[in-house]
């Protein structure tokens, strides 16, 4: 019976464009790129030139700091640009794909009777091991350190976020022997949501079965690591995308590395809201060809509205990436009074709109700030929409004044930035709280090395 922990703090955000369940044609394109921007504290060297030839689990580039962690092409064939931008950052390493695919060829692997360092070893060469992340830090995370237990969360609750069972469809035993091997590492905690019924999920074998019946975010990992075994100072969780799960166990079971994933194209500014299956890697403007109402005045997004990445046509899928989302960069609307005005269609979260009188309904918000920077109130405001044992204000306010001991006495080894994306939302100083987070886990790392 799985254990259910019940969370009153949060806000659900109910935006316009939420995918349909329907699964379009899968994505080609004769491109993919590969963006080291997509694995968090990872400092990139790239191990290819332009020319070279590549195989599908080719490395592309290592973690400097830690050669044996490993990225793989998701494609085979021609490397044909590695860009670069100031101070000669990787920005992405580009690979003409051919038309027949070739795999690099890794061992399988018995992950019901293998040893933790084994899967590890097995991780390491197909260049997927990049793909845990960890806490603290919320950085991906290197070999040298075990973790005290490893947490997977099925539950994606941000608003506009895909759903991981619509991706899970055909993938249940890949995903199954993705956890079964997380389990030989260490203790691994799946954390589902309430309304989730995928036999796969509710009767996960090998794993401790969490659910959470609550607001987003209760469905970030870190929130879910705070209510069930907390990271002290000293100790280190691992952190799992239940899509690299899907990777990995397709890597034990047929030793190749199959970087294939459906995500949602999603927002207000798409026609057809929906899922496609498609690469990481793949450009966006192959992703949302066609798909656009216009391509003016449109924000896109690397992921969903509160925690992606600002990104245009010419970027390429972020590896973590569940969605690309489109909604209207709102810099074309000019209102009379301003806040004043009665603002039927708006959201408020202090009830100052008529608009929450209706249940149910769907916004169309823009993204705009809507105010400047502000003084910080302390007004609880934060403490409303986060469920975690932590006091969030006290906790900026350490990170902004530099205050390290306050730091770590208010738990900054147990949060990532995305745990502050709803309360960066609702923050009536307009401050960008996931940016000051990770600035100060930086800082932190920076200090603890």
């Amino acid at each position: 019976m799985a254990n259910v922990i019940r969370l009153r703090k949060g806000l659900n955000i109910n935006l316009k464009g939420r995918a349909s369940e329907q699964v379009s044609k899968a994505v080609v394109s004769g491109e993919y790129a590969l963006v080291p921007d997509g694995f968090v504290g990872v400092t990139p060297k790239v191990v290819v030139h332009e020319g070279d030839y590549v195989k599908a689990g080719d490395a592309l580039f290592v973690n400097k700091h830690y050669p044996d962690v490993k990225f793989s092409s998701p494609v085979s064939g021609q490397v044909v640009a590695v860009e670069r931008g100031e101070r000669r950052k990787v920005l992405c390493v580009k690979v003409k794909a051919e038309d027949e695919q070739h795999y690099q060829s890794f061992d399988t692997l018995d992950v019901k009777a293998a040893e933790g360092s084994q899967v590890i070893d097995l991780l390491l060469k197909a260049g997927l091991f990049g793909y845990i992340n960890q806490l603290p830090y919320a950085v991906s995370t290197n070999p040298t350190v075990m973790p005290k237990s490893i947490f997977v969360s099925a539950l994606r609750d941000m608003p506009l976020a895909a759903d991981f069972e619509v991706e899970l469809k055909g993938n249940e035993e890949a995903f199954q022997t993705g956890l079964t091997a997380l389990s030989r590492i260490a203790k691994t905690y799946l954390g589902i949501g309430a309304k989730q019924q995928a036999a796969a999920l509710v009767n996960a074998k090998n794993v401790e079965v969490n659910v959470f019946d609550g607001p987003c975010p209760a469905g970030n990992v870190g929130v879910q690591v705070n209510h069930i075994n907390p990271v002290n100072k000293g100790e280190v969780v691992w952190t799992v995308n239940p899509s690299a799960v899907i990777f990995f166990g397709r890597l034990f079971m047929t030793g190749k590395v199959d970087l294939t994933r459906t995500i949602a194209v999603a927002g207000s500014m798409v026609k057809e809201p929906s899922y496609v299956s498609t690469l990481v890697g793949t450009p966006l403007s192959v992703i949302l060809d066609s798909k656009l109402t216009t391509n003016e005045h449109v924000r896109i997004i690397n992921g969903n509205p509160l925690t992606g990445v600002k990104s245009s046509l010419n970027d390429f899928l972020s590896p973590c990436a569940s969605e690309v989302t489109v909604i209207p960069e709102g810099d074309n609307v000019n209102e009379i009074l301003g806040w004043i005005m009665p603002r039927f269609g708006q959201f408020s979260t202090s009830k100052s709109y008529f608009s929450w009188l209706c249940k149910g309904m769907e916004y169309d918000l823009d993204a705009r700030i809507k105010g400047g920077e502000r003084h910080m109130i302390m007004s609880g405001e934060y403490d409303k929409v986060l469920p975690m044992d932590i006091y969030a204000e006290y906790l900026i306010k350490a990170i902004i004044t530099g205050d390290i001991d306050r730091q770590e006495q208010l738990g900054i080894y147990e949060v990532s930035p995305e745990d502050f994306a709803v309360a960066e939302f609702v923050d009536s100083s307009k401050l960008e709280l996931q940016r000051i987070v990770r600035d100060g886990l930086n800082v932190l790392r920076k200090e603890n090395a």
